[in-house]
């Protein structure tokens, strides 16, 4: 289960199943397909968009795609968010950050924090490209840069240790 929520504070609960995916507990029938790099076309009823991923923020789980030209940004929480929003814990961890590490497999295209650099949650502190696409990489939470693990330029794998903080 997934809770979809657009700029506009529109959501949706979005369930992925195996041979169907419901919106709000109804079908959603769809037709979509690859047309570049990126980019998709949907055909939902009698309409059809075109559908391009402009940036994904995969630590914050936020989005942003360009619909028939219109940009619209969501962002995604799924069931553990979820949880943890109920319990009372969806901040319990933003404030101190130990380290940041790679969402996925990419390249380093800029890093853009410094060893000594005081960061606060949200500041973009690395460009990560992965599957053509340039994705910001932002601090999870405030610290002091300890020490930066790779150069502009590195392949990194998924999970592996960028930044270290103090």
């Amino acid at each position: 289960m997934l809770q979809v929520k657009t700029g506009n504070e529109k959501t949706w609960q979005v369930d992925i199943q195996k041979d169907a995916i419901l919106l709000d507990g109804t079908p959603f029938d769809w037709d979509i397909s690859p047309i570049g790099p990126n980019t998709y076309h949907i055909i939902k009823g009698a309409r059809s968009f075109t559908a391009e991923v402009v940036s994904a923020d995969y630590q914050e789980k936020t989005f942003t795609f360009k619909i028939n030209g219109a940009i619209q940004t969501v962002s995604v929480k799924d069931r553990f968010d979820l949880l943890l929003d109920k319990l009372g814990m969806s901040n319990a961890n933003a404030n101190k950050v130990n380290d940041v590490k790679a969402p996925m497999p990419g390249l380093i295209l800029e890093i853009k924090v410094e060893p000594g650099q005081e960061v606060k949650k949200g500041d973009p502190i690395m460009i990560l490209e992965a599957m053509k696409m340039e994705n910001i990489l932002k601090s999870p939470g405030e610290g002091v840069v300890k020490e930066i693990k790779v150069q502009v330029k590195q392949n990194v794998e998924k999970n592996q240790i960028l930044i270290l903080f103090q």
